[in-house]
């Protein structure tokens, strides 16, 4: 699929970048992929926390996205371990721990199976310190989650439902795009006094490469970051999509003249509200794009804020590019997914308008 090729495409811009950006942190760095990048960040929080405790379906032998090889090895069944197939004891167990004052991380197999836990996540993790008057709380969990689609990954193993959670206030969801943005942001969740959900875009386990800090740093948190500057167009997505609207970007430049400005938000809640603004300000249109389907999506509630904040800068209607109100496919997961050519399209009648 297209966005294997962005996945690829990946590789040699973003591996600059990172250079770049390891520069500005101390210590050594290794050359590593997405999925080694969480088992670093994991293997330093392990270190550190002699609290933190490790626990979902198949991660004592390393996940079936291997995030977890070698952990429990190294720390002990206690520390990381099995459970049963049942994502909702899984966060159950979490926000117990958590109380108790354990550092509690818990994988969801995939991001699909989050949902027979969607009730201990939205009305008891979220709403614990509210309820307690902050006497309690479980801001201590952090639930982890392969995300998005995958080439091959049909209706169960290929959606986003960041928009789900977004809706609920007392958590915090991340997502990020690379090696080095996964293990500072994931580390900043897990060290967070807040619950998050980490969802991690497993196209790119593999595919996206970087060096890496070994030791722990942070990124923080609802702070988006402007990949690349502009003043034409502002793009914005996050996770996979952002080297879509990379190449995107690009291809305005080469064949329209057009000047795009990225922005990857990141943190989808709470977001970063000013970045994108200032932005929107300064390029007068505006264009998103997701994965999940577009009704409902993360989208719609940036294209609202903007559209309030920014309405007078406006020189065009904001452009959602986003996958359809269907099911995700499998064989028509081309068609589906919003590929570079259908945003180059969406720039094309922003620029026009």
């Amino acid at each position: 699929s297209k966005n294997l090729g962005s996945a690829s495409a990946f590789v040699w811009w973003q591996f600059n970048r990172s250079i770049k950006f390891s520069q500005l942190l101390v210590g050594p760095t290794a050359k590593m992929n997405l999925f080694q990048s969480v088992t670093s960040a994991l293997d330093n929080t392990l270190a550190s926390d002699p609290t933190a405790v490790i626990f979902g379906e198949d991660v004592a032998f390393g996940g079936v996205f291997r995030c977890t090889v070698g952990l429990r090895d190294k720390y002990g069944k206690d520390r990381v371990f099995n459970t049963p197939l049942c994502e909702q004891g899984i966060v159950g167990f979490g926000i117990g721990a958590a109380v108790a004052g354990a550092t509690a991380i818990a994988e969801i197999q995939f991001a699909d199976y989050i949902y027979p836990a969607f009730d201990q996540i939205v009305n008891e993790a979220a709403k614990y310190r509210y309820r307690s008057g902050n006497l309690f709380d479980c801001g201590n969990l952090t639930i982890r989650a392969p995300w998005g689609c995958v080439g091959h990954g049909s209706l169960y193993h290929s959606q986003s439902p960041e928009a789900f959670f977004a809706h609920c206030p007392g958590i915090k969801v991340v997502i990020p795009r690379g090696p080095v943005q996964c293990k500072g942001l994931l580390l900043s969740c897990i060290a967070d006094q807040n619950p998050c959900i980490f969802f991690e875009p497993k196209i790119l386990y593999r595919a996206a490469v970087e060096q890496v800090p070994t030791e722990a740093y942070t990124i923080p948190l609802s702070q988006a970051e402007v990949i690349q500057e502009g003043s034409d167009v502002t793009l914005v997505a996050w996770g996979t999509q952002i080297h879509v609207l990379r190449e995107v970007a690009n291809m305005a430049q080469e064949k329209l003249g057009v000047s795009c400005e990225l922005i990857d938000l990141q943190t989808i809640l709470p977001w970063d509200t000013e970045t994108v603004c200032k932005s929107v300000a300064k390029t007068g249109r505006l264009l998103i794009s997701h994965e999940a389907p577009i009704t409902g999506g993360f989208a719609a509630e940036i294209s609202s804020t903007v559209q309030e904040e920014c309405f007078l800068n406006l020189e065009a209607p904001i452009a959602r590019v986003c996958g359809y109100d269907t099911p995700f496919p499998h064989i028509f997961e081309p068609f589906y997914i919003p590929d570079k050519w259908k945003c180059f399209d969406a720039v094309k009648k922003l620029i026009s308008y």
